[in-house]
C-alpha cells in the first residue's frame, strides 16, 4: 500500500498524468521490490524494461558510485572516457558505425528521424522526407513522435503535430510498394511493444529491407524496448537477418538510469554534423558507467534469456489458466492475450505480490530483469497462474 501522508504529497504537487496503483516502493534486491510497508513483490516489469540488470546488483552499485565519486557531467564539449568505451561496446555488439548519446527513448527517435530526413535531404534535396511507420507502432510521446506513433488513441489534444508521416498496416507489403516518391525511411519496432507484444513476421521484415535497398528508403528500427539482450539477441533485428540504417535504444541499457540515443549504418554516420544535432545531457559520464556495468552483467546472462523465456511459456501452458487466451512475443519480452481488461488482472496480481504491465488492449505484459533468479521466476508465476485462473 501507499501511505497517505505520500499518496497526500503526490495528489497535491505531482501532476496527475499517471493512473498510479496504490503501492509504494522503498528498496529492491535482485528482482523483488519492497513496499513501504516491507512486503515483498516480485518484478515481471522491471520498471518497463529498464531494469535490466534487476536492483542494487553489486556491480552496476560499484560502477555507478565510482563514476559519480569522480565526474558526473561536463557536457558534449569535451571528451570523456565512459561515454567513448560504451560508443565503442555498443558498435561492437551491433554492427553498427556510430552513436548518438541521448536521455530516453522518444529523444532517441527523434534524432534518429532527424539523421533519416537529413541524409535524404543532402542527396536529394527538398520534398523527400516523409516517414512511414506501422499502424499499431509506438515511438515516443513528443509532438515528432506522436506523429510518429500509428495508434489514433495517442493522437489527440496536441493538435497540430509535425507533419511527413504515414501509417501503413504491419504485414501489408502492398501498402508500402504503392508509397509516393516523397519517402525518406521507414521506421519500424520489430516488436511492437505498446501495441501489445506483436512481432513482426520475417519473412515480411526483409521483405520492407529489401523495399528500402531498392528506393535507397533508410531501414530504421525502433529497439527503445526491444534492444539491449530483451529479446535474447544484443539488438531484435540480429534475429532477423536485416542490417538496418539507423537503430534507435534507451529503456535497459544503464540498468536504472536514464540514457537513450542511436546508433548509425555506414550510409548515415557523417550525415549529422557539428551544430545539427546535440543534447545537453548526452553521454553523462555515470549513466554511460551505469551502461558499461550493466553490458557485463548481461553479457553473463544473455544465453540464458531463451531458456527462462521457455520456462514462463511451459509453466503457463501446463496450468493453462482459463482466461489466457495466447502467449506472444520474443525472448523476455511476452505478451500473455487475456479475457477482459488487462489492468484489471494487473491489479489482482499486485494484491498478491506480483508487479505486471499491460499493452494494447488485451495483453498484460512480462518484462523481469534479465538476470532474474530461479527461483524469484517460479514465485511469479505461481501468482500469475493464480490470477489468470
Amino acid at each position: 500500500m501507499v501511505s497517505t501522508n505520500l499518496k497526500s504529497q503526490y495528489d497535491a504537487y505531482v501532476m496527475p498524468t499517471y493512473g498510479r496503483f496504490d503501492v509504494s516502493f522503498v528498496r529492491g534486491e535482485g528482482a523483488t521490490l519492497y513496499g513501504e510497508d516491507g512486503r515483498e513483490y516480485i518484478d515481471f516489469a522491471s520498471g518497463i524494461g529498464v531494469n535490466s540488470v534487476g536492483y542494487a546488483h553489486p556491480d552496476w552499485v560499484k560502477a555507478v558510485s565510482a563514476q559519480a565519486g569522480t565526474l558526473a557531467h561536463v557536457s558534449n564539449l569535451y571528451h570523456t572516457l565512459p561515454g567513448a568505451k560504451l560508443a565503442e561496446r555498443l558498435c561492437a555488439l551491433s554492427g553498427m558505425e556510430k552513436v548518438f548519446f541521448a536521455n530516453s527513448g522518444a529523444e532517441a527517435n527523434e534524432g534518429l528521424i532527424k539523421c533519416a530526413r537529413k541524409y535524404s535531404h543532402d542527396k536529394y534535396g527538398e520534398g523527400r522526407a516523409a516517414v512511414v511507420t506501422l499502424v499499431n507502432s509506438f515511438h515516443g510521446r513528443t509532438v515528432t513522435t506522436l506523429a510518429a506513433t500509428g495508434q489514433e488513441s495517442f493522437h489527440q489534444h496536441f493538435m497540430p503535430f509535425t507533419g511527413g508521416f504515414r501509417h501503413v498496416p504491419a504485414g501489408d507489403l502492398e501498402a508500402l510498394q504503392t508509397q509516393p516518391g516523397d519517402v525518406c525511411a521507414v521506421l519500424l519496432e520489430l516488436v511492437q511493444g505498446e501495441g501489445g507484444v506483436l512481432p513482426l513476421d520475417k519473412e515480411y521484415v526483409q521483405s520492407v529491407a529489401g523495399l528500402c535497398r531498392k528506393n535507397d528508403w533508410l531501414l530504421c528500427v525502433d529497439e527503445v524496448q526491444t534492444g539491449i539482450a530483451r529479446t535474447g539477441t544484443w539488438f531484435a533485428f540480429q534475429q532477423y537477418g536485416i542490417k538496418p540504417d539507423i537503430v534507435s535504444f534507451a529503456k535497459g541499457i544503464a540498468g536504472g538510469l536514464p540514457l537513450g540515443g542511436f546508433m548509425t549504418g555506414e550510409k548515415t554516420s557523417d550525415v549529422l554534423t557539428p551544430g545539427t544535432h546535440a543534447t545537453t545531457f548526452g553521454a553523462n559520464p555515470v549513466c554511460c558507467a551505469a551502461a558499461l556495468a550493466t553490458l557485463d552483467i548481461l553479457e553473463g546472462v544473455l544465453s540464458d534469456v531463451g531458456r527462462k523465456a521457455g520456462l514462463i511459456r511451459a509453466a503457463l501452458e501446463e496450468k493453462n489458466p482459463e482466461n489466457l487466451a495466447g502467449i506472444r512475443g520474443l525472448g523476455l519480452m511476452i505478451g500473455l492475450s487475456v479475457k477482459g481488461a488487462p489492468r484489471d488482472y494487473a491489479q489482482s496480481a499486485l494484491d498478491k505480490g506480483l508487479v505486471v504491465l499491460t499493452a494494447g488492449k488485451d495483453a498484460v505484459r512480462l518484462l523481469p530483469p534479465l538476470t532474474i533468479s530461479e527461483k524469484e521466476l517460479e514465485k511469479g508465476l505461481k501468482i500469475l497462474c493464480e490470477v489468470l485462473l
